[in-house]
């Protein structure tokens, strides 16, 4: 029997295991992906808001700045890319002007430092490839880059090591409740706990319904999103919004952490939510856009694009309760700012388990830190020779577009990679320029090596998503060398 069973392996699922980690608990995640953050957390654009945008009197509003404080300390534990690169709120209209000093307003009102309106000199000088049509910008250097699958991998990894069970590829099919607690059943076996915390993103909603406890819906919203070649790396240095719409922040130009530009998203409600697809309208609509302020983006650099779905609810706001069913709780409805106030929730989350009368004693072996991946790329030529000479895996390029070694593949498929976009999200290895033309059937080699299994079962994602036919079982890259 758990003490405290958690549905849902994205980044507000992946958080709230690491931080329930701490005290001495039986605790089990669900995800029904073949791995974590494979839904809404691997597809959103990877911003850590400044903490001003949320309105007032709401939770988004109230974790956005307490998510974003928190996020320093995590990534250096976690070992993931964060860079504070700042934002610029454009205003290129008149009417634009007082939305900025509202937002300034609501931001100081609320501890956000550092909030400036930069005259059109000041943007030009900062950001000389903007548009001579910018006006004003709010500046708010609290801003900052992530890649959330990368924080998704830390968290549960951390979780995992202060003794949380993980189990993916298991699809919650039926909720029963008893005097002792909950069974949850799954595609793969029964699982009985007391508490069940409801973070199924898109599913909340039909999750809460198996015990009904469902009080709200979730009404997906697709963005699709659009990556850039590396050679206009550099074409802007802070994060770029222009002055949002009724349904989204607008379109916005972001310096990934990782250093390649990326344009996006759009907001479009749908009602397939699994529904991923991009199209032709999505991408005229960014870049279109996205010339108004920085002209120089076309639509010939894109090198892949992408769509993933809000979970959004029927408040436009997030849902952080125990339901009407007593130790079943909804967090539910974590549409954007939800990536930034993700580790608040987390530590709110807790603070309501033991205020409902949860025994929590902290543990005093809990460990904060992981090792993290190697980065060959990023090492010094000292640095690439020492560890050549440890591991000769090190010596073997994979990836030729991101410099992605053996020895990274083999340390993603050692800590959790079982399919393709396993490994890429780890490592990168797959997202440069070719997009795995190159080192896609080299991965495959090593996963089928690793994990015991034949090529053909080897999958892009998981089971649907398989990349060859077992007519192809006795092929090796190592004999094509």
């Amino acid at each position: 029997m758990y003490d405290v069973i958690i549905i849902g392996g994205g980044i507000v699922g992946c958080a709230l295991a690491r931080e329930l980690s701490r005290y001495d608990l039986r605790l089990a995640l669900i995800e029904k992906e073949v791995e974590v953050g494979f839904e809404t957390s691997k597809t959103n654009s990877g911003i850590i808001h400044a903490g001003h945008h949320s309105p007032p009197d709401t939770l988004k509003g109230k974790f956005e700045w307490a998510g974003n404080q928190m996020w320093d300390d995590l990534a250096g534990d976690l070992k993931f890319g964060f860079k504070r690169i700042g934002e610029l709120l454009l205003a290129q209209k008149p009417e634009d002007l007082p939305y900025l000093e509202k937002l300034k307003k609501q931001g100081e009102e609320r501890g956000v430092t550092g909030l400036e309106i930069w005259p059109q000199k000041r943007v030009r000088k900062e950001e000389p490839n903007l548009s001579h049509t910018v006006l004003q910008a709010l500046h708010a250097p609290t801003a900052a880059v992530i890649n959330p699958y990368e924080a998704c991998f830390g968290l549960i990894e951390s979780a995992q090591q202060n003794g949380t069970e993980l189990f993916c590829d298991n699809q919650v099919l039926a909720i029963d409740q008893d005097n002792d607690g909950f069974t949850i059943q799954t595609s793969q076996k029964n699982f009985r706990g007391h508490i069940i915390l409801n973070v199924a993103g898109l599913f909340a909603d039909q999750v809460a319904a198996m015990v009904a406890a469902d009080t709200f819906k979730i009404m997906p919203r697709k963005g699709e999103e659009y990556m850039l070649d590396r050679r206009l790396q550099g074409i802007v240095s802070r994060l770029i919004f222009p002055t949002p719409t009724a349904t989204s922040k607008g379109v916005l130009i972001i310096p990934t952490v990782d250093g390649p530009i990326m344009v996006g998203p759009t907001a479009e409600d749908v009602l397939n939510r699994e529904d991923q697809s991009t199209s032709f309208a999505g991408a005229s609509k960014i870049f279109a856009a996205v010339r108004k302020y920085c002209p120089a983006i076309s639509e010939r650099d894109t090198i892949t694009e992408f769509a993933g779905l809000r979970a959004r609810a029927e408040t436009n706001d997030f849902i952080i309760e125990q339901s009407p069913v007593k130790n079943f709780y909804n967090v539910a409805g974590i549409q954007s700012p939800g990536l930034t106030a993700a580790p608040a929730i987390a530590t709110y989350v807790a603070g309501m388990l033991r205020s409902d009368g949860l025994t929590m004693v902290e543990k005093s072996t809990w460990k904060a830190d992981i090792d993290g991946p190697p980065h060959f790329a990023q090492m010094s030529p000292k640095e690439r020779k020492a560890a050549i000479k440890r591991d000769p895996a090190f010596g073997r390029i994979v990836c030729r577009c991101e410099s992605i070694t053996e020895a990274e593949v083999l340390y993603a498929i050692k800590h959790g990679a079982r399919t393709l976009d396993g490994v890429k999200f780890r490592v990168r290895a797959g997202m440069g320029r070719c997009q795995g033309g190159f080192c896609t059937t080299r991965i495959m080699d090593l996963l089928s090596q690793k994990l015991g299994i034949p090529l053909h079962e080897i999958t892009k994602r998981g089971q649907g998503s398989e990349i060859c036919t077992s007519r192809q079982d006795n092929f090796s890259v190592e004999d094509k060398r």
